[in-house]
């Protein structure tokens, strides 16, 4: 397949019941596929059909279900979260800070591009929790709370705040940038919104937490410190008495402003799970970005994957359930470090202006390329996902041809067994690809599974298939409502 040849619209396990399976035969190939068909149910009208559907998939989820990312971030985990919310009492974020961007949109079509604040915050019933887990840039979060009240949406009363959250500076930041400059051809590619270097602040036991701005007597000296240590390290960074002046002033003003929002979110949240209410965690980034799981050191600085659930909310691995993994339909990703499947040239480009892949937080232009099932499978095995949400399925429909990348193997040919830690052999090894047929229509407004092309079907089941996991929502758009329940 000649990828640059093709032209694309601009156009933004299977079932629990018992299978029946039937084969199909890829002539590009020839690759025998299996794709699973539950037996039909008596026929609904289709509006009807879609809310039962909906709401017996979502109903059945347990009272503490998460939203994760399975490839390098930017999968669509926003749009879903924004979905489920609708069915939950809390939405908590348990990780990162700003370097996570969700974009959503509301009943009447307004995007809203949410960076800290959960993206259950748009249905006015859910209660949005920051946890512990999160780095918290006060500014940015401001910024964020007035631009949802300025479009109506309420915040008063319906975000709590960690008060064991670290809080991120704008200092942070500049070290940030110094730090990818000192790195030169080497750089992580981060966003450069702070995030490793406060967390780096946490683990060095010198960060400043929510809590300290209730103590304005003791801040200026930890302030300081922080500070301190920053400029010792970064010759370019320039600190001095009338810097510390002047944050410490403009973080009295935030800690008053901030103070209605502060809350002991550990007992918040486990005293929500003793009244039986019905809470989704919202993971940012993902768990190829999992600074344990990922590809070091081309990785985040927390842990996205089902770990960091417990650790970022304070809440025990008995009570987490159904845990959604959700991944495109390719695969993307923003920065530096190995991308076994990346399409390189006008086929990467046609994919990018397709999906509209640059990134809500910074614009950057994501690298795009197959899905790699390896890595799909990989973080499958770490989280453990129930079920998996596919996005962005509709970006592939004028391809003549789609391929997966379903194994690794070494230049001599011998196979990778799993997914490698080492970078070297990251880079150096080859992808198995199989080639599926592409479906050559327009599939955005379809709402019905059995209303999906064939092909697109197969395309589906062949991913269940390879990862053992079912596929339970399907978008094929960016709207609400543009998400088909499997």
């Amino acid at each position: 397949m000649n990828i640059s040849h093709l032209t694309l619209d601009s156009h933004t396990l299977f079932n629990p019941q018992r299978p029946s399976f039937s084969f199909l035969r890829c002539t590009s190939r020839n690759v025998v596929v299996c794709s699973s068909k539950s037996v039909a149910p008596p026929s609904l009208p289709p509006k009807l059909a879609t809310a039962q559907s909906s709401d017996g998939r979502i109903g059945s989820l347990s009272q503490v279900s998460g939203v994760l990312g399975c490839q390098w971030g930017d999968e669509g985990k926003g749009k879903l979260v924004d979905i489920l919310a609708q069915h939950f009492e809390v939405v908590a974020r348990c990780q990162g800070g700003a370097n996570a961007g969700h974009t959503i949109y509301n009943a009447e079509g307004k995007k809203f591009a949410l960076h800290l604040v959960p993206s259950g915050i748009l249905n006015e019933d859910t209660l949005c929790v920051i946890g512990n887990g999160v780095v918290v840039h006060l500014p940015g979060l401001f910024k964020e709370i007035d631009g949802l009240e300025s479009s109506g949406v309420s915040c008063q009363g319906r975000i709590l705040i960690s008060d064991r959250a670290h809080l991120l500076f704008d200092f942070h930041q500049e070290v940030d940038g110094l730090r990818e400059a000192e790195l030169a051809k080497s750089f992580i590619g981060t966003t450069k919104r702070g995030i490793g270097p406060c967390y780096a602040s946490k683990a060095n036991r010198n960060g400043i937490r929510v809590s300290d701005l209730r103590h304005m007597d003791t801040f200026p000296q930890k302030l300081d410190l922080v500070l301190s240590d920053a400029a010792s390290r970064f010759k370019d960074f320039k600190y001095g008495p009338e810097m510390l002046k002047e944050e410490v002033e403009k973080y009295k003003r935030y800690a008053e402003r901030l103070e209605p929002f502060i809350a002991d979110t550990v007992h918040v949240m486990n005293d929500a799970i003793t009244q039986k209410k019905k809470i989704l965690v919202e993971g940012g980034q993902a768990t190829m970005l999992d600074i344990d799981f990922g590809t070091y050191p081309f990785v985040t600085s927390s842990s996205p994957s089902a770990g960091g659930i417990c650790t970022g909310l304070g809440i025990a691995p008995r009570v987490v359930g159904d845990l959604i993994g959700v991944v495109k339909a390719y695969t993307t990703r923003v920065g530096s470090g190995p991308f076994p499947t990346e399409i390189l040239g006008p086929g990467g480009d046609l994919l990018r202006f397709a999906g509209q892949e640059f990134g809500t937080t910074t614009g950057r232009p994501r690298r795009c390329g197959w899905l790699d099932v390896v890595a799909l499978k990989y973080s499958c095995q770490i989280n453990g996902f129930s079920s998996l949400n596919l996005t962005k399925l509709d970006v592939l429909s004028d391809l003549d041809e789609i391929k997966l990348g379903v194994s690794y193997k070494h230049a001599d040919g011998t196979p990778v067994k799993s997914f490698p830690s080492d970078l070297r052999l990251l880079e150096q090894l080859e992808v198995d690809y199989e080639t599926l047929a592409g479906w050559k229509s327009d599939i955005s407004k379809i709402r019905k599974y059995s209303d999906l092309p064939k092909v697109a079907q197969q395309y589906v089941e062949r991913i269940e298939e390879l990862v053992g996991v079912p596929i339970h929502y399907i978008g094929v758009g960016p709207g609400r409502d543009a998400l088909i329940f499997k």
